[in-house]
């Protein structure tokens, strides 16, 4: 004897279209607080940066004595407004990925959840909101903002320019630093505790104050000796600045610049590798020209 189970097709075929919708509802929601190359995503992206410096900055007026007691009352709505605000989008962030638990543990996820538990155990602690600045960490999300195609481009380029004169760099730090320990040696037995040379260390420190030009004039010689030896590394000091800078400069020179990256002709998105030949969203094969196309 079999039994015969009856499915109601049209409660099935509900249940698939919420299923359906709220898939959509997800991928939906997942673009505009994932991804900035839509409006929606940008104008999500902007919104929330806003919101992360008027928090900083509450946080900061509120350790303002002088202010503190006109604007105390101000200052707590302003921060438990935002708190919420960031506490809805922690949720919905939850809420939209594939696997919350993984963000919920990734670095912007920690951050997240540390940007709004201070104000909840301000409640039980007392002076916990202090820790709200963490929220400058946030700002990180600016580069997904300001996600330009040829400033991502030249970055590269720079970052390249500068591990090729790693070694350069290396070799002109190590010549600095001896220039300080042989100046400031002599310094020291020119000068000595008189004139506040106590050690070869201090010495060595003044040394390095006097070759970059910022003189903080705590310490200085008083001899004729001392001030030639400190004058000379004064007009030393301006050569050696300007070594660094062409060292870089010449690798940037000798980087090649990359070809400029395309968008899509299909569905206009931009912002491909310049070795690239298919669309990174649709798959579409990219031509061989850069496209004015728009997203």
């Amino acid at each position: 004897m079999s039994l015969t189970v009856a499915v109601d097709p049209w409660r099935m075929d509900g249940a698939r279209a919420r299923a359906v919708d709220a898939a959509a509802w997800r991928q939906r929601l997942y673009v505009i607080i994932f991804r900035t190359d839509t409006a929606a995503g940008r104008a999500f992206d902007v919104t929330l940066l806003v919101l992360i410096v008027l928090s900083v900055v509450v946080v900061s007026l509120e350790s303002v004595v002088s202010i503190k007691p006109d604007l105390r009352g101000v200052l707590q709505a302003v921060e438990w407004a935002l708190t919420v605000a960031f506490t809805v989008e922690y949720t919905l962030r939850l809420a939209c990925v594939r696997r919350p638990l993984l963000y919920a543990t990734s670095f912007f996820g920690v951050v997240d959840l540390l940007s709004i538990l201070p104000t909840y155990l301000s409640l039980i602690f007392a002076g916990a909101q202090s820790l709200m600045l963490i929220r400058v960490l946030r700002l990180l999300r600016v580069f997904r903002i300001l996600k330009l195609v040829q400033l991502t481009r030249e970055a590269r380029v720079l970052i390249h320019a500068l591990r090729a004169s790693r070694s350069k760099i290396s070799v002109f730090l190590v010549a600095v630093l001896t220039i300080a320990v042989i100046t400031g040696t002599v310094v020291y037995l020119i000068e000595g505790d008189e004139s506040g040379f106590t050690s070869i260390p201090r010495s060595m420190y003044w040394a390095i104050v006097t070759m970059t030009t910022v003189g903080y004039g705590d310490i200085a010689p008083r001899s004729a000796i001392g001030q030639l030896v400190a004058a000379l590394l004064m007009i030393a000091g301006y050569s050696i600045i300007a070594v660094p800078t062409g060292i870089v400069s010449a690798e940037l020179v000798r980087t090649p610049r990359p070809l400029a990256e395309r968008s899509c002709g299909r569905c206009g998105i931009a912002g491909h590798e310049p070795t690239a030949s298919y669309c990174r969203r649709c798959g579409d094969r990219l031509t061989t020209g850069a496209s004015s196309a728009g997203g």
